[in-house]
């Protein structure tokens, strides 16, 4: 029952992950310009009139009924999220005698978990502000990746011995990888939350150019409002086109890296299927991010870019795991 209950929370955290790219890129993340209800209730049912009193207010703003819909799904299925890790910290110090497990990663779930909430809170009482949206979604990220590292210690096929002198060498690999797509996603995560998807027009040169204008003086700046410098001024298109562009070297980087790293693992036979995953997720992921680039950031591709970023970096996990198991 805790290896089924530790899987199903690992898959809900995906699927919460993936609905919170859908919140975001849908332009929902103030439906519900409160927390955690909405305008107080639980449900944009029983705010009906406030929703239609700011509708009226600002037709076409950020809250509507379906935006506003959009908002509280997500944090429903996040509130059980993170019951679910409450179930399995509590679970974890009561079998740990049992066992013989630690209960320390389900213990770290839990605070992670609080903090997400708060971050889930501060991304509607910044109003957007980027940092904390950035944060939310890394947070989002780190508690997928924890939990897959945690379901993968319940799953069989990680029992199987492997020549540790053989695979000694393959965790550095495996690691530099992992830090890799989480840097890449961090990067990816500051272009969307500072809408910077469309900044460069055109693959694989920039708006007709290799190395376009840039500006490097304000976009990194963490302390600053949405579309805003950290003085309050408008944020310049070549600052935002600078975010896009060192995601998209980044791109470079993770997809000659781990292609590169997945491929020579290929030919270990404990590890080859995990790898294999690693270089169709890898693949499947640059066409995604392609794709947005030339067709114009329809939803449902950059819903599946983050999902697929999701994937990847479960796998690098489960890699990871893999090869430090024995």
């Amino acid at each position: 029952m805790y290896k089924k209950l530790v899987i199903l929370t690992a898959l809900l955290a995906l699927c919460v992950v993936v609905l919170g790219a859908y919140v975001r890129l849908s332009d929902a993340g103030l439906g519900c310009p409160d927390w955690p209800g909405c305008y107080g209730s639980i449900s944009p049912h029983h705010a009906a009139d406030d929703i239609s009193r700011a509708e009226a207010a600002q037709p076409g703003g950020p809250v509507t009924t379906h935006k506003a819909w959009k908002e509280m799904v997500h944090r429903y299925f996040a509130g059980t999220l993170g019951m679910l890790i409450a179930i399995i910290g509590i679970w974890a110090w009561a079998r740990r005698k049992a066992t013989g497990e630690s209960p320390v990663l389900p213990t770290l779930l839990m605070g992670l978990v609080v903090f997400q909430a708060l971050l889930g809170m501060w991304t509607v009482t910044e109003r957007l502000m980027p940092v904390v949206v950035s944060s939310h979604l890394l947070g989002g990220m780190a508690t997928l990746g924890l939990l897959v590292w945690l379901a993968g210690k319940q799953i069989n096929f990680m029992s199987t011995a492997i020549d540790r002198m053989t695979y000694r060498s393959m965790r550095g690999w495996a690691l530099t990888g992992l830090m890799l797509v989480a840097a890449q996603i961090a990067l990816g995560g500051w272009v969307s939350t500072n809408y910077a998807a469309l900044a460069c027009a055109g693959f694989p040169q920039c708006n007709g150019a290799w190395w376009p204008a840039m500006d490097f003086s304000q976009p990194f700046h963490l302390i600053r409002s949405l579309g805003m410098t950290a003085a309050g001024e408008l944020l310049p298109r070549d600052g935002l086109i600078a975010i896009h562009w060192v995601h998209r070297l980044g791109a470079y980087v993770v997809f000659l890296y781990i292609g590169w790293m997945a491929s020579k693992m290929l030919r270990l036979q404990h590890i080859r299927n995990i790898a294999m995953a690693v270089l169709v997720i890898l693949s499947l992921q640059i066409g995604l991010g392609i794709s947005n680039v030339l067709f114009g950031l329809p939803l449902a591709v950059a819903v599946a870019h983050n999902g697929v970023a999701a994937l990847l970096l479960s796998a690098m996990v489960l890699l990871n795991l893999r090869l430090n198991t024995n």
